[in-house]
């Protein structure tokens, strides 16, 4: 057995792209618009031939989809979660739960997902502001 991809809905596929894309950094590795279905598949990954998430937008869907409690959360391994939660704070996304201890945070995808961020390796050192910074929100 071989892990594909986990999917989610996203009601602004433009908002979701430049969160995950432009803020995160993922890369896009393949898209499919599906006409008679009035629907597009965007598959995200951190490189080509990783897993991937697949972005679901369907076209119709005007109202915010709601979360379920059956599903947490997805996490990257990051090289510096310092310098990533600064840029994700400098381009407006909300640290919900900062990196007080040098290793974890979480975010929020414009849609709601839950988005945990884990240093790779070691634990950073503690510094400030994200010591002193208090969780806020739910993640």
């Amino acid at each position: 057995m071989k892990y594909l991809h986990t999917m989610i809905r996203v009601l602004d596929l433009d908002a979701a792209l430049d969160f995950f894309c432009n803020k995160l950094g993922l890369v896009e590795v393949r898209r499919r618009d599906h006409a008679q279905g009035r629907f597009t598949l965007v598959f995200l990954a951190t490189e080509p031939g990783e897993p991937t998430i697949e972005l679901t937008h369907n076209w119709d869907q005007e109202e915010a989809y709601t979360s379920g409690r059956n599903f947490g959360h997805l996490a990257y391994a990051v090289d510096d979660i310092y310098d990533l939660c600064r840029r994700l704070q400098d381009s407006g996304v909300a640290i919900l739960r900062p990196p007080r201890d040098g290793r974890m945070a979480f975010v929020k995808s414009p849609d709601g997902i839950s988005i945990e961020l884990l240093q790779k390796g070691d634990a950073l050192p503690v510094q400030e502001p994200w010591a002193s910074m208090p969780s806020t929100g739910s993640w």
